[in-house]
């Protein structure tokens, strides 16, 4: 499995990248979404909440379990994926593009220095999974 450049990710399974606008886009990883398998429900916060580095801000639900979403960085939410709380199932397809969970306003740009680099978030998930 080799990540995708121009993303940042946690150790949580999620990934951040930041936009032009300055917002940052948040979604979880291939390895994410292979591990649970065939998604059927996204639980995520509305737009104007507030989300906190390396706390919940939503759920994930599979065939197989229930998994929360843990926030890469803080912030204001400002978007939220219509299409994945209607079609969980896009984030199996397409987890780095049109399967995007929220997008928020980060109120401590500096957390994102704190993620994972491509290369060493595949370290960390090589051998844990078939992919």
């Amino acid at each position: 499995m080799t990540s995708p450049d121009g993303l940042r990710f946690s150790p949580a399974h999620t990934w951040a990248r930041l936009e032009d606008d300055a917002s940052v886009t948040i979604g979880i990883t291939v390895y994410a979404q292979y591990e649970l398998g065939e998604l059927q429900y996204f639980g995520l916060p509305r737009v104007g909440q507030s989300v906190t580095l390396d706390v919940s801000f939503g759920e994930v639900e599979s065939s197989k379990t229930v998994s929360d979403l843990y926030a890469p960085c803080s912030g204001e939410v400002v978007a939220v994926n219509a299409e994945i709380v209607a079609n969980p199932s896009i984030a199996n397809h397409d987890p780095y593009g049109a399967g995007w969970a929220i997008r928020v306003k980060p109120s401590a740009p500096q957390e994102l220095a704190s993620l994972l680099e491509p290369s060493a978030y595949d370290a960390l998930v090589a051998g844990q999974s078939g992919l």
